[in-house]
């Protein structure tokens, strides 16, 4: 017999006699009014049967009636610790205090039976996922023993499931990347593939005992689909201003070797083969300037970042535009860390085009700088912590109509525009750490350009 058992039975004892207790008094006062009165000895016997016998039975009735709830919540508690919650108390009623009490325990099986559901959808939702994403999940112990592993996972590392977990990181050759920086990129080959991979790691919990997340992406896939699109977009560029050159070329070469060909030639042949020599040679060099562009964008060197002052790099490149006069706010006294022939050639294509712009309107360019707290745009990881110093270029121009290709190489809307201009300002930008943002102005006419810079 368990020690509950014997607690239990222990209870119920003290039940049953404190409801013995209970009637004793009044039985027996009845008893001894029976025996020591005036009645017959079959009326005593008879009658003291009747009184032991109730008394006998209101006890255990009393017993039974407080035991069977307590033995029903019991097998309740029992089934819910076991995981079975179809088991409800029936009978339940609200009058009384232990019908209150079975109440909730059924409430209580029937969200914990919800729960189980909820957890069971998403425990088949999660081995889902983990078993349809393309990046490969691994889950440690506090030893270094495989918990985890899935369907990418297998393939990666060449092995089925049972031969992968319980081992450790060391036996299946990840033991490296569970130590030192995360995230971060390596190239390396695994039985199941090769390529460059990004890591990322972090920790949980599970059953109050610390694990390691280790999820390996494969970054060869997506940097090869950049690199197609990427040769895509340069065959198609090339493709077209090449066919706009070399279609009137032929075009104009058949006609002037029909004209040759003729006899007698006309009397304006040479001034036709002049005039078609001129063009020939007008789009051939149109065709070189527009490659020596693309060797340009392409070919941008890495900055070489020395001291520069930021007002007369600003004023030096104003006093160069000559067409329309171009406004100095001034700004602090800044200096930073760039390079300054690279920051001429950004600042001198933003002021070109912000001139151009005014010329339509007969407006005005102002050029200014300011001090801007904190990094924002596309450097903001490289300047997080310092002043950013903010160049802007504006004009009263007719403004931006259509700003989804401002940065699209080539795109242009200038008769004789190149296309490159705002595309290799921004790339400038951005190797210096920074961004390049061209927007209309806000309550004037014009747009704004501005350039944000890290480490003013």
């Amino acid at each position: 017999m368990t020690t509950h058992d014997r607690q239990r039975l222990s209870l119920e004892s003290a039940i049953l006699l404190l409801a013995l207790v209970a009637v004793l008094p009044a039985g027996v006062t009845a008893l001894l009014f029976l025996w020591f009165g005036d009645h017959g000895i079959e009326v005593q016997w008879t009658l003291t049967v009747v009184i032991v016998g109730c008394w006998w039975g209101c006890a255990f009735a009393i017993r039974q009636r407080v035991v069977h709830p307590l033995q029903l919540l019991q097998n309740l508690l029992a089934a819910l610790r076991e995981g079975d919650f179809s088991v409800r108390a029936s009978h339940a009623r609200h009058g009384d205090v232990l019908g209150l009490v079975l109440r909730e325990v059924n409430e209580l099986g029937d969200t914990l039976h919800d729960q189980r559901l909820d957890a069971l959808e998403a425990s088949a939702l999660l081995r889902t996922v983990m078993a349809e994403i393309d990046v490969a999940v691994f889950a440690f112990d506090e030893a270094g023993r495989l918990r985890l592993v899935n369907r990418e996972g297998e393939r990666l590392l060449g092995l089925p499931p049972e031969r992968l977990l319980g081992r450790r990181a060391e036996e299946v050759g990840l033991a490296p990347y569970l130590a030192g920086a995360a995230p971060r990129t390596v190239e390396v080959s695994f039985p199941g593939a090769a390529g460059r991979w990004e890591i990322r790691r972090t920790g949980f919990r599970q059953d109050g005992r610390p694990h390691d997340l280790l999820v390996f992406a494969d970054l060869s896939r997506a940097l090869r689909e950049e690199e197609r699109q990427a040769w895509q977009r340069l065959i198609r560029v090339l493709g077209h201003e090449i066919n706009n050159s070399l279609t009137p070329i032929r075009s104009i070469a058949r006609s002037l070797r029909r004209r040759l060909t003729r006899v007698p030639r006309p009397p304006d042949t040479e001034d036709e083969l002049l005039n078609g020599l001129a063009v020939i040679a007008g789009r051939s060099e149109a065709l070189g300037r527009f490659m020596t562009s693309y060797a340009q964008l392409a070919r941008l060197p890495r900055p070489r970042r020395r001291p520069m002052a930021v007002e007369p790099w600003v004023r030096r490149i104003a006093e160069l535009e000559g067409r329309v006069p171009v406004a100095v706010r001034p700004g602090p006294r800044l200096t930073i860390e760039a390079d300054g022939d690279q920051l001429d050639q950004l600042l001198i294509n933003l002021v070109r085009n912000a001139a151009d712009a005014a010329l339509e309107t007969g407006g005005g360019v102002a050029v200014g700088w300011r001090s801007a707290g904190g990094g924002n745009g596309a450097g903001a990881a490289a300047g997080a912590g310092q002043a950013r110093l903010e160049v802007f270029v504006e004009d009263e121009g007719p403004g931006l109509a259509d700003t989804a290709n401002l940065f699209v190489p080539f795109f242009t809307t200038k008769p004789d525009g190149s296309g490159i201009g705002l595309a290799l300002s921004r790339q400038i930008a951005e190797a210096h750490g920074g961004s390049l943002t061209l927007e209309n102005r806000r309550g004037a006419r014009g747009c704004v350009a501005t350039v944000s810079l890290p480490g003013a």
